[in-house]
C-alpha cells in the first residue's frame, strides 16, 4: 500500500487523483476523489477502473501511452459513468492525465505494461460545458423567441379582422351551404387565435409565493391521470420533507404538465407506458451562474423511445415539433423553458431508449428582480 509520506500532499488538492499499481488495480485516491466518485476511499481500494466505471476503456489509451513512454498524457472530454449509481447523475465528462511514476525516462521505448504504477488525475468539466450550452442556448432561445412574439403580434391584428369579418358575413347569407364555409374560416381563426396568445403567454412575469410544491405536483398528476390514465401508469415518488419554495404556482404547473404531457406522448410505443413524477433535493447546484447550497429538483421520467441525439438541442425551439402535423404544436417546452428561466432555474434531459429524464431544477429563493422573459 502507498505510504502517507508519499500522498500526503495528494489529500490536499482539489483534483481527483487515484494512483494505480501493478496490475492496475487502485491502491490510492484522495478526497476529492472519493468526492467526485461518491465512493470511499476503503470502498475504492483494490477495485479495477472496469470495476468503477462501465466504459472504463475510454481510459485506457492515456494509460497505455504513459505506462510505455514514461510521460504524462492528458485525454480531454472524455464521457464515463459510474457503475453502481442508484440515486443521483451516474454521467461524468471529464479530463483526464495519465502519468506514470516508476516508468523509464522520456524517450525510451517500451511496450505497454500493466506492471507500472500510474497516477490518474480526473478534472470534471461538466458545469463547464453545462454552462457554455445553457449559455449558448438560453442565447439562441431568446432570439426565436422575439422572432416568434414579434411575427405573433403582426398576425394577431389581421386575424382578428379576418373573424370579424366571416361573422358579418355569416349573419348576410342564408345558404346552409355556403354558411359551412364561414364557419371553417372563423373555426380556424379562432385555433390561430388560441396560438397566438400561447406564442405571447411567455411575456407574464411570475409572481413569488411561497408554496408547497407538492400541492403543485398532486394537482398536475391528477391533470394528466384524467388525460391518460386509461392507458398509461402515473407513479409519484415525491420527498414530503422538502420545505416551502417561493415560486409562481401557475407557472410551474404549467412547466411540469407540459413535460409530463410530453412524456406520456412518448412513452405509447412502450408496452406498459409509464411516467413518473419525482421530488429530491439537489445539492451545490449552478443556477443563473448563483451557487445553490440546496435546490430544487423535479424529475418527469418516462419508459419511452427517448429523444434522438440531433433533437436534444432543438427540443425546447419554440414550433419545433417531433409529432406528426396537427397533434403538437410544439410550444409546450419552449414555454416551459421560459417559464423555469423567469425562476432562476434551469431544465436537463437525459434520454436514451427506454428512459428519458427531464429534471426542472429551482432555487427554493430568488433575487428581488426576476429575468426578463
Amino acid at each position: 500500500m502507498t505510504g502517507k509520506s508519499e500522498t500526503g500532499g495528494l489529500d490536499l488538492i482539489t483534483t481527483a487523483v487515484l494512483m494505480l499499481g501493478g496490475d492496475r488495480a487502485i491502491s490510492y485516491a484522495n478526497p476529492a476523489a472519493e468526492h467526485l466518485l461518491d465512493l470511499s476511499r476503503r470502498q475504492l481500494l483494490g477495485l479495477t477502473l472496469a470495476q468503477v466505471f462501465r466504459d472504463s476503456e475510454r481510459l485506457a489509451p492515456a494509460l497505455d501511452l504513459a505506462s510505455a513512454h514514461g510521460a504524462s498524457y492528458t485525454e480531454h472530454e472524455i464521457e464515463l459513468h459510474l457503475l453502481g449509481k442508484v440515486n443521483g447523475a451516474s454521467r461524468l465528462v471529464i479530463n483526464c492525465t495519465a502519468s506514470c511514476l516508476d516508468c523509464p525516462t522520456f524517450g525510451a521505448t517500451a511496450a505497454p505494461s500493466n506492471a507500472h504504477t500510474l497516477l490518474l488525475e480526473l478534472r470534471p468539466i461538466d458545469q463547464e460545458l453545462k454552462l457554455a450550452r445553457e449559455a449558448r442556448i438560453a442565447e439562441q432561445n431568446q432570439a426565436n423567441r422575439e422572432l416568434v412574439r414579434n411575427l405573433a403580434h403582426e398576425i394577431k391584428n389581421p386575424l382578428g379582422g379576418l373573424r370579424g369579418a366571416a361573422q358579418l358575413l355569416q349573419h348576410e347569407l342564408s345558404s346552409p351551404q355556403l354558411l359551412e364555409y364561414t364557419e371553417v374560416i372563423i373555426a380556424e381563426a379562432v385555433r390561430l387565435q388560441s396560438l397566438v396568445n400561447r406564442l405571447l403567454t411567455p411575456h407574464k412575469l411570475p409572481r413569488y409565493v411561497a408554496t408547497d410544491i407538492h400541492r403543485v405536483m398532486d394537482r398536475v398528476q391528477q391533470l394528466v391521470k384524467s388525460e391518460f390514465g386509461a392507458t398509461h401508469t402515473i407513479n409519484a415518488d415525491f420527498d414530503v420533507s422538502l420545505p416551502d419554495i417561493e415560486i409562481d404556482g401557475e407557472q410551474i404547473t404549467q412547466v411540469i404538465l407540459n413535460i409530463a404531457r410530453n412524456a406520456c406522448q412518448s412513452s405509447e410505443c412502450a408496452t406498459t407506458p409509464t411516467v413518473t413524477l419525482r421530488t429530491r433535493i439537489a445539492r451545490q447546484v449552478v443556477l443563473a451562474k448563483r451557487r445553490h447550497r440546496m435546490a430544487l429538483e423535479i424529475s418527469v421520467i418516462d419508459n419511452g423511445s427517448g429523444i434522438a441525439p440531433e433533437h436534444r438541442d432543438r427540443i425546447f425551439f419554440p414550433l419545433f415539433t417531433t409529432r406528426s402535423a396537427g397533434t403538437g404544436s410544439g410550444l409546450g417546452l419552449s414555454i416551459a423553458q421560459t417559464f423555469v428561466t423567469q425562476h432562476f432555474g434551469a431544465i436537463e434531459v437525459d434520454s436514451e431508449p427506454g428512459h428519458t429524464q427531464f429534471r426542472v431544477i429551482l432555487p427554493f429563493s430568488h433575487p428581488s428582480e426576476p429575468l426578463s422573459p
